[in-house]
């Protein structure tokens, strides 16, 4: 199948909506060359649409105001210009453009836009399964992942070490793990 290529979802028709207390939007980069720096945003929305032909769609859409990297000052550093800019972009928005098979896993693509710039993305998507839920209808989990390069965003901040490198790493590993809810 070609990257244009529209996979049938595994999950029924309908609205799915990203449920955020059962869901992380997580990273990692790489911190004075030798180690990683993790962290999450923790407000965020998104929806995936599924056709009745079984075609999916994914829109989200992350507050990185609500960076989380377990320290106060380093979010502080995050949140301003030299990083995120977050005064004046609050969002960072996805939405998809196609989903193809990829052996038993798929291979998610769209427009990523952070810091005001849009870029395509491709996600390597995991399908965890569907449940018939606790009472509130049918649930769906996913994880995803993928790679992106800090300064295709105008994210370019260099800060380099008196022994050479730099203090944070140019490439970015994001990692979802979703549970989203069919509306009814």
């Amino acid at each position: 199948m070609s990257a244009t290529t529209t996979a049938v979802a595994p999950i029924q028709a309908g609205t799915w909506i990203i449920d955020p207390s059962h869901s992380t939007v997580g990273f990692s980069v790489k911190h004075l060359m030798v180690s990683k720096v993790r962290g999450k945003f923790d407000a965020f929305s998104g929806t995936i649409t599924v056709a009745e032909d079984g075609t999916p769609s994914v829109t989200a859409e992350i507050d990185v105001t609500s960076i989380n990297t377990g320290n106060e000052q380093r979010d502080g550093h995050i949140r301003s210009a030299d990083f995120f800019d977050a005064e004046k972009y609050p969002k960072a928005t996805f939405v998809s453009t196609a989903v193809r098979p990829d052996g038993e896993d798929y291979v998610l693509t769209g427009d990523f836009t952070l810091k005001g710039v849009t870029r395509p993305v491709e996600l390597a998507l995991e399908f965890n399964g569907e449940n018939a839920g606790m009472g509130n209808g049918p649930v769906a989990g996913f994880e995803a992942t993928t790679v992106i390069n800090r300064k295709d965003f105008g994210i370019d901040i260099e800060m380099p070490l008196e022994g050479g490198g730099v203090v944070v790493g140019d490439k970015i590993t994001i990692t979802l793990e979703i549970e989203a809810g069919l509306q009814s």
